[in-house]
């Protein structure tokens, strides 16, 4: 896997390099073999100027909230880059429940899974081990912002308490809005944006395209007729990408 990863990574710079001014990118990296991992990160940050990682969320079934996978998330956070988890459809053991009406995949299985995925990132503790650490999720933040109340409240304040449960030093919600942002793929509705903006703040949220599966011109129809102001436009439709992803603006 290490060499697929490092020939889309090449791949991909050359386009960015032929056309400079319209194309960035995120490298991929196999996080079943970490040491390798750590090592192309390194190369696509550093030598292909790529500017952030992407991992499409369990690898095998399991979660970077594992302590072995650890070190990769310390390199991510040591080369600036942030860390893109994009869906995937839901682990075997979680599946099976979804299968029977097509479930699994974007109409609820990506999003379930994926938002599984960051928060057991969060409730693993690695944003107190490593808190430099961004992670990045699509679809308005995979539903969690909607649930952060609940998850803070069963965390911190419910009577049922699990001694193998890690000891965090803040509120669950507070490692989503200082550690995560969030992208609009996928949710080109005026209500969840507002939402969000509201929930975790528009300096956290980033604008983009569900392509191929949901149409561009819908997404930025979405954006520039959003009731929002046009301090936040601008953040979500540009700045806060060009900070978070090391882009310079033309």
């Amino acid at each position: 896997m290490l060499d697929v990863a490092i020939a889309a990574n090449d791949r991909l710079a050359n386009v960015i390099r032929k056309h400079p001014t319209r194309f960035t990118g995120l490298a991929t990296v196999p996080p079943q073999d970490v040491p390798g991992a750590i090592k192309e990160a390194e190369r696509a940050i550093d030598e292909l100027h790529l500017n952030g990682l992407i991992i499409n969320s369990h690898t095998n079934g399991e979660y970077l909230s594992d302590r072995k996978f650890w070190p990769l998330l310390e390199a991510a956070a040591g080369l600036k880059a942030a860390l893109y988890i994009h869906p995937r459809a839901p682990i075997p053991a979680m599946a099976e429940a979804y299968r029977p009406d097509h479930l699994e995949h974007a109409i609820w299985g990506y999003q379930a899974e994926t938002g599984l995925h960051a928060l057991r990132l969060i409730t693993s503790g690695v944003f107190d081990a490593i808190p430099n650490l961004k992670i990045v999720l699509g679809h308005m933040g995979e539903a969690l912002p909607y649930w952060l109340y609940r998850i803070d409240y069963m965390w911190c304040t419910a009577s049922i308490k699990f001694e193998d449960r890690a000891t965090l030093k803040k509120k669950p919600s507070e490692y989503f809005k200082q550690n995560f942002a969030i992208t609009t793929s996928g949710m080109n509705w005026h209500p969840v944006l507002k939402f969000c903006i509201e929930a975790v703040g528009a300096d956290n949220i980033m604008w983009a395209i569900d392509y191929p599966y949901q149409t561009s011109p819908d997404a930025v129809k979405f954006m520039n007729s959003a009731p929002i102001s046009d301090s936040d436009k601008r953040k979500i439709f540009h700045t806060n990408a060009e900070r978070i992803f090391h882009i310079k603006p033309e």
